[in-house]
């Protein structure tokens, strides 16, 4: 039998620095976590709500095919003009998104409406019936960062639809095709800001921080003890909820007076950036009230941001 022999000196892996969501199970993992966050919580029904409008993300995103007329490839000559223009493949704020989104919406309604609060029935059901022209106003709105008070009830459910669409077409590219973007603080897939940052615990990456894509769930590595928003390294703080573990803080900076949350998976492995956001709004009022402004959106709250 041959014996090899150890190479001590061998360099360890690069870390990478864009991990793309993993379709199979970032929807379903993060209804699991919605469950999980419900039990006991003040806030039990709408996390309980916000459990089974994730799941009908998961549902959806499997029932889009690998190759779907709906849901073109990106095209080889886009991927290259994004990497020398440095900008992100996907334009979460192009004049035209795939239409299939809207199909997506319906379909996500449908699987919704069993489990939706009696309430919230008609709001729903006029949803999956609204025409084109308005369903595309309400996406323009909230993708660009001025989503309209008016329709907070319809928000949410129109951010799942959008993304599911853009978390499948993020999946489906190459990592080594990307490259971050001259703003740290923006997804290098879509363009979008991040929901909140992630401190992993995996061999590979452990120990490092990623944003998390509040659109298309990308995640992109960031230096540790700098701010998301300006990149400044001066006037850090983290504030946590009294009696918690920390696995969910919010970073402030008395540079920009901005904050985002950081989650760290060492406190809990099973923590996630959007489902513990919302289960930790305590956390936001108090930042809120010592003047700090929110920098990266929760998709699935409208104004949860600023």
């Amino acid at each position: 039998m041959e014996i090899k022999p150890i190479d001590f000196n061998k360099p360890p892996a690069e870390a990478p620095a864009i991990l793309l969501p993993v379709a199979s199970s970032v929807f379903a993992d993060r209804a699991s976590r919605f469950d999980t966050l419900a039990d006991q919580h003040k806030l039990a029904d709408w996390l309980n709500f916000l459990g089974h409008l994730t799941r009908a993300q998961h549902e959806a995103l499997q029932s889009l095919p690998a190759q779907s007329p709906d849901l073109p490839a990106i095209p080889a000559s886009v991927l290259e003009q994004a990497r020398q223009h440095h900008m992100p493949p996907l334009n979460a704020t192009a004049a035209e998104r795939p239409p299939v989104w809207r199909d997506v919406l319906r379909q996500i309604i449908a699987g919704l409406l069993p489990h939706a609060p009696e309430a919230s029935v008609p709001l729903l059901t006029s949803l999956a019936a609204a025409d084109d022209i308005r369903l595309e106003a309400l996406a323009d709105g909230l993708l660009h960062g001025e989503p309209d008070p008016a329709a907070a009830g319809e928000l949410p459910v129109v951010a799942a639809a959008l993304q599911v669409v853009f978390t499948a077409q993020a999946a489906r590219l190459d990592a080594m095709q990307l490259q971050k973007l001259d703003t740290p603080g923006v997804c290098p897939c879509c363009g979008s800001l991040p929901v909140a940052s992630l401190v992993r615990l995996a061999p590979d990456v452990n120990n490092l921080r990623y944003l998390h894509c509040s659109l298309c769930n990308t995640e992109w590595n960031v230096p540790r003890a700098t701010c998301t928003a300006c990149g400044g390294d001066k006037g850090l703080a983290q504030h946590q909820i009294e009696g918690s573990n920390g696995a969910m803080r919010a970073e402030t900076c008395d540079s920009c007076k901005s904050y985002l949350k950081i989650a760290y998976q060492d406190k809990d492995p099973r923590i996630d950036p959007v489902a513990d956001d919302l289960a930790t709004l305590a956390l936001d009022l108090l930042v809120d009230e010592a003047g700090y402004g929110r920098s990266g959106p929760n998709l699935l709250l409208v104004n949860a941001a600023g």
